[in-house]
């Protein structure tokens, strides 16, 4: 399992604690999991599930999910094809049923990890701890199973944390290291070391792998509790709550991912396939996105800049090159702009009749009862002419090469150790393989020494001409996006910013990259906060504050009252970090209604302007509730305890800091108020 950023923050609008304390002196079910339903379990001696305490009383209000053996007993032919696809096995209990590991003594080394696959009573795993120790630990639950199977332990604490080493099914079927074979060496002080908050699989992976999901945090024990309607992506993930349904039976009670509009089917996929900042926490279940509801509410997919990062996910032309991104790779595809293809396009639902990865068997072939052999028939719907002419318009004789997906989605994408198909559906550009070093359809299959990108972009404008069109897309936002060419890329970066049948992604994307670079040419953003994206015009917001174009602040200003709760955040955190005095009340109405109060990080930076200006008790209130809201919001824990130490509430400014180092253990900012807080150096 790849870990992906899926819940972070823009780092250009993160809470800063650049200031020392210390130099200042109807009736809804929850069903809580006991089994997996999928399939019916052979017989073993099944350990009993991880101890997690109960939930406090009382619970908070939940969406009504019933789970997937209510929905089976009315829907018993679906339930029963369901389950025998992975999607029902997203997380499974770590029993002889659904382990597909290797287990007996098996003996892991690599360059900085080392275990052993036990096999007593249970699963077991020994490694080395967050304490260095070598320790035995119980392997309560995994994840997958198809590609790669993810060993999860249950902390006592109730945290799940992915175990170090993973099965790699489809490969030699062996273990492996995939975090250490991406990050390189972990040793108990690295963030993304298995036993860290980092990899915690509550916040980090259970969101994707389990229905219903409802995991929460008491700071004051130190609990995690985490509960869901199903493990694996079950019923009530693509249709939504099933409990007014269930009471009604009215068709209309539930969501059916045909009847929709295809941007909200497009959303029930995309929730798991393309990793995104989440408006509310993860541990919100009560503005948890569910099934139905608008994508774009919720979430805002992680493009190739995240704040003042560059994601490693993405080729320089702004495509994603490693698995799981398909959302964000589709919004970039033509067939999506212009063609409203989605991923039901293609695919189908998992209790349908389907190939692999549940592709869309040809009609012809299911009224036949035949075998299943997945075409590219989908593709008819817009290009028939160039489907009936096949040989013609490939140029090529060799069978792989007659399908579309061959040329248009190259398995140029990597993800737990294999590769997949590109999901942005676009023209091969051989230029950008020498310039940028992105790797093009034509040479995954031409790899002779002659061979060579210069000879491909040959063939491919003297065989298509009218396709130059469609490389010099990909070529401009190459030229705008890489690094290595970035100071010749402002004329680029314009150009991308300024198409406006570009994927809002990528423009947001070069927006962020001309602040960053050429903060001077910032004004050229502007035009961009009036566009009909929400997720434009966030990040047109965005990247205005990271080039601090403090004039653009009347701009700024009018979109506090956007329909967007993503733009108003965004409005009212930049017009703070520009020091300018209608920031205020724009938080304090984020802060004062629902559902917006709901946000942690405009009480926090209401937080931060209020103690600028003394009123520490008020400023207090609001940092805390930014905590309560998001407990691992590190930043905010460490300005509380600055606070606390002004009014000379050690205790309390103790307690902080040792609560910011349970998420992250290593903050230098907290060791060394920790460290002056017992008497030493600064």
């Amino acid at each position: 399992m790849a870990l992906h950023p899926c819940h972070r923050w823009p780092l250009a609008l993160l809470l800063t604690t650049s200031v020392l304390w210390f130099a200042c002196s109807k009736k809804e079910t929850t069903s809580t999991v006991t089994d997996h339903p999928p399939q019916e379990p052979k017989a073993s001696a099944e350990p009993p599930p991880p101890a997690v305490p109960p939930p406090p009383e009382p619970v908070r209000p939940r969406i009504a999910f019933v789970g997937q053996k209510r929905c089976a007993e009315c829907h018993a032919k679906e339930n029963t094809a369901f389950s025998h696809d992975w999607h029902a096995r997203a997380l499974s209990r770590a029993t002889p049923s659904y382990v597909v590991g290797r287990f007996g003594n098996l003996h892991f080394k690599g360059s900085s990890s080392e275990a052993w696959m036990l096999r007593e009573k249970n699963y077991q795993v020994r490694t080395t701890g967050a304490d260095g120790a070598l320790t035995s630990f119980s392997v309560d639950w995994v994840l997958g199973g198809k590609r790669m199977q993810d060993p999860v332990t249950v902390f006592p604490d109730g945290r799940w944390q992915v175990l170090p080493v993973y099965y790699h099914v489809t490969g030699k079927g062996e273990w492996v290291d995939y975090t250490e074979n991406k990050q390189g060496s972990l040793s108990p002080d690295h963030p993304f070391f298995w036993a860290n908050f980092r990899r915690m699989a509550n916040r980090e992976c259970l969101d994707c792998h389990v229905t219903g999901m409802d995991a929460r945090y008491e700071r004051a024990s130190h609990q995690w509790r985490t509960e869901m309607a199903d493990p694996g992506v079950t019923c009530e993930s693509c249709h939504g709550p099933g409990g007014k349904h269930a009471e009604s039976l009215d068709p209309d009670d539930i969501v059916r991912p045909h009847k929709v509009s295809p941007e909200t089917a497009l959303g029930i996929c995309a929730q798991c396939h393309g990793p995104r900042n989440p408006l509310y926490p993860v541990l919100d279940a009560e503005h948890h996105f569910v099934a139905g509801q608008a994508y774009e509410e919720h979430f805002q997919p992680l493009g190739y800049v995240d704040g003042k990062q560059h994601s490693g996910d993405f080729f320089a032309d702004g495509r994603p090159k490693t698995s799981s991104f398909e959302y964000q790779a589709l919004l970039q595809s033509r067939c999506h702009s212009k063609g409203k293809a989605t991923c039901l396009t293609c695919h189908t639902a998992p209790h349908e009749k389907h190939d692999a990865d549940e592709m869309k068997i040809p009609s012809a072939a299911v009224a036949k009862d035949a075998p299943s052999k997945t075409d590219a028939s989908a593709c008819k719907g817009c290009h028939e002419n160039i489907f009936a002419s096949a040989k013609a318009h490939s140029h090529h004789t060799a069978p792989a090469a007659q399908s579309c997906v061959a040329c248009h989605m190259p398995k140029v994408v990597a993800g737990v150790l294999d590769t997949f198909a590109d999901h942005s559906i676009d023209v091969p550009a051989p230029e950008n393989t020498t310039k940028h070093g992105i790797p093009n359809a034509c040479n995954a299959c031409h790899q002779h020494e002659k061979e060579t990108p210069e000879a491909m972009a040959s063939a491919i404008a003297s065989w298509w001409p009218q396709a130059s069109t469609r490389t010099q897309r990909r070529v401009r936002i190459a030229d705008a996006f890489d690094e290595n060419t970035k100071a010749q890329s402002l004329a680029a970066l314009k150009a991308v910013m300024a198409d406006d049948t570009e994927a809002a992604i990528v423009r947001g994307a070069a927006a962020q990259l001309l602040a960053e670079r050429f903060p001077k040419e910032a004004h050229a953003i502007v035009p961009l906060l009036r566009a009909t994206d929400p997720l434009l015009r966030t990040r047109a917001v965005q990247a205005l504050g990271m080039a601090e174009t403090k004039n653009s602040a009347d701009d700024v200003a009018r979109l506090s009252r956007d329909p967007s709760p993503f733009v108003r955040e965004a409005s009212a955190l930049v017009l703070a970090q520009f020091g300018d005095g209608r920031a205020e009340s724009n938080l304090r109405a984020l802060t004062s209604a629902a559902p917006a109060n709901a946000l942690p990080r405009p009480h926090a930076i209401l937080g931060f302007a209020l103690s600028k200006r003394g009123q520490l008790d008020d400023a207090i209130k609001e940092l805390e509730r930014a905590v309560d809201i998001q407990p691992y919001f590190v930043d905010a824990l460490v300005v509380l305890a600055d606070l606390y130490a002004k009014q000379n509430r050690l205790d309390q400014t103790r307690a902080r800091l040792e609560e910011a180092l349970r998420f992250d253990a290593q903050n230098p900012a907290v060791k060394q108020r920790l460290r002056v807080l017992s008497g030493g150096a600064p």
